[in-house]
């Protein structure tokens, strides 16, 4: 007999949100703070490219995908808690140590090793989250969890921004990297209930074989559509994140820290309401219409496209700001939703696997081309330029996320 599932908001289940949430936010300051030191890093003796540039990016993002899928299976069988605060100790570590590199290929290996770290966190956290709260909430609870996103990248931009302005590019690996070290250890202190407890239905048993895994995630055509569209909408916000502050500084004539500063303040304040909106929005929808999650995300993005393109396209300040906001705001209103949908999609004792291939799918053919795909275009023509393959990416992310919508609608019709 299945154990009666436990109250969502209990102490532990608020204090495993809190943590990871936090954490979350660290891992994405981690994570973008080289976005910021861009201009410096290429003004250093390091003598760096945009391609190199980009590559930094890049990278860390090959390396966090193909570290994903072992993650992601070791999470399906092992302790969740004492696996994240292993993959957090480990990007805080590498994080520090960029600070420490004397050449490109010195920095470009600590860049790397912190996508080892990351994947352990990001294929495994969503999972145990899933199973401290119930369906019915788990919008809400991911859009909490993933409203660290646009505030951790935001403050990568402005710490490493003013960091770098201030005393180098160097210190400012330093202070991005150092509180890892603690949240690692608050991890440890994490319950890790029995997978699925917050679900009404048994789940199916685990292959013994993680490939049977994989081939029945394979054959669920919602869940491919959903992680497909996922994986442009990666490309398109990576590109974003990884190059605007250099277009704003570049294009737009914005002083350096000024420029990150800029960015980061459009990106915490969208993104956090976004984010929040998203996750409210897609709960609500949810009761009514089982495949809200998925046209919820098809709909915002689609809708976003057109103000990313002015947004790179026009001369007008005003303009530029205007749409900006617009578009990171429909854009962040799929962050929630969207997670949310994966662990929906599938079976509870096989969501860290989903969420690992899931990781690796849209990294690996999203944000692990694009950052490194602009800079080779801008070496090539112009930054201007390169920035114009980002809102071709949000259509095709909208339209493949329709499809999904559609199919998953499809598959709940009778008959």
């Amino acid at each position: 007999m299945r154990a009666k599932a436990v109250k969502p908001w209990t102490m532990g289940a608020g204090l495993g949100l809190g943590v990871l949430s936090v954490i979350n936010l660290f891992n994405y300051l981690d994570r973008y703070v080289v976005a910021a030191l861009f201009q410096s890093l290429k003004a250093s003796r390091l003598g760096l490219t945009d391609a190199d540039l980009g590559s930094l990016m890049s990278g860390f993002l090959i390396v966090y995908t193909l570290s994903a899928p072992v993650f992601g299976t070791l999470g399906d069988r092992r302790s969740r808690p004492k696996l994240i605060a292993a993959g957090v100790a480990i990007w805080s570590l590498a994080t520090g140590l960029s600070g420490l590199a004397g050449s490109f290929l010195a920095l470009f290996a600590a860049r790397a090793s912190v996508g080892i770290g990351e994947a352990a966190y990001g294929t495994i956290a969503p999972s145990l989250l899933s199973d401290y709260y119930p369906a019915a909430r788990r919008g809400r609870v991911m859009a909490i969890f993933f409203s660290a996103i646009p505030i951790g990248s935001a403050l990568g931009y402005v710490i490493g921004g003013l960091v770098d302005a201030r005393y180098g590019w160097r210190p400012a690996f330093f202070v991005a990297g150092v509180p890892g070290i603690a949240l690692a250890a608050l991890c440890l202190g994490l319950r890790d209930p029995p997978r699925g407890i917050q679900d009404c239905a048994a789940p199916r048993p685990l292959p013994a074989d993680a490939r049977g895994t994989y081939r029945r995630l394979l054959g669920n055509g919602t869940y491919v559509l959903t992680v497909l569209g996922y994986a442009a909408y990666t490309f398109a916000i990576g590109g974003l994140a990884a190059w605007m502050p250099a277009f704003l500084e570049r294009v737009r004539g914005m002083p350096s820290a000024q420029a990150t500063v800029n960015f980061g303040e459009i990106v915490v304040i969208t993104g956090f309401l976004g984010t929040f909106v998203g996750g409210w929005l897609g709960d609500l929808w949810a009761r009514r219409q089982r495949s809200a999650f998925l046209w919820l995300c098809a709909l915002s993005t689609l809708a976003a496209a057109p103000f990313v393109w002015l947004a790179l396209t026009t001369a007008s300040p005003r303009l530029y700001l205007v749409s900006m906001v617009i578009a990171q705001f429909c854009l962040f209103l799929s962050t929630g939703p969207v997670n949310a949908a994966i662990v929906n999609l599938v079976s509870p004792l096989e969501r860290a696997t989903a969420v690992a291939l899931s990781v690796f799918s849209i990294h690996m053919l999203g944000d692990a081309i694009s950052p490194y795909l602009i800079g080779v275009i801008s070496d090539a023509s112009s930054l201007a330029e390169a920035v114009k393959i980002v809102p071709v990416a949000v259509v095709v992310s909208g339209a493949i996320w329709v499809l999904a919508a559609r199919v998953q609608d499809a598959s709940a019709a009778p008959g």
